[in-house]
């Protein structure tokens, strides 16, 4: 993949909400518990995922050439605006082709789930993005870095826990 692009989700996915979750997040464990999953939609969801594979490689690739053809009129010693405008074309054009193909994909995952299945995964996702925002604005706090290790809370009982040895120090 192009540099600055090793972590790009298409928009589609990202919409979808299932980024993060590994190919078949269909076959997770804990998601078919959490949305529960019936057989029949999991083998159908299978197939679906080995009929697109084939397409959704040859995109890629596709992708790839187009971005690996623009590094030399790039570097050539004088560059021609024209080829190299002409092959931005043919990048976007490949990324638009992968997009679709993808966004067909996870349209024809998302038809083998219920209404009450699709609002489960659209809260899962509200709910990782709040996590997720909370964290990164947890990060930015002064002395953040210090509260992450802070001792426990003190038993049941009343008596207070041992504070954490200092790193490094371990016995």
């Amino acid at each position: 993949m192009a540099p600055g692009f090793a972590d790009h989700r298409p928009p589609f996915e990202q919409a979808l909400g299932l980024g993060g979750r590994g190919p078949q997040w269909w076959n997770d464990p804990k998601m078919v518990d959490q949305l529960k999953l019936t057989d029949d939609q999991r083998k159908a969801m299978d197939g679906i995922m080995q009929d697109q594979k084939m397409k959704l490689v040859d995109l890629h690739a596709n992708l790839e050439k187009a971005e690996l053809a623009m590094q030399p009129l790039m570097q050539a010693d004088t560059p021609n605006e024209t080829a190299i405008l002409a092959q931005i074309d043919k990048v976007a054009q490949a990324r638009a082709e992968l997009e679709k193909a993808n966004a067909r994909f996870l349209l024809a995952l998302r038809a083998k789930l219920t209404p009450d299945q699709w609002k489960q995964v659209q809260q899962m996702r509200e709910n990782r993005s709040a996590d997720r925002s909370t964290w990164r604005s947890d990060e930015r706090q002064p002395g953040s870095q210090f509260r992450r290790q802070q001792a426990p809370p003190p038993p049941a009982g009343g008596a207070p826990a041992a504070p954490p040895a200092p790193p490094g120090n371990a016995q």
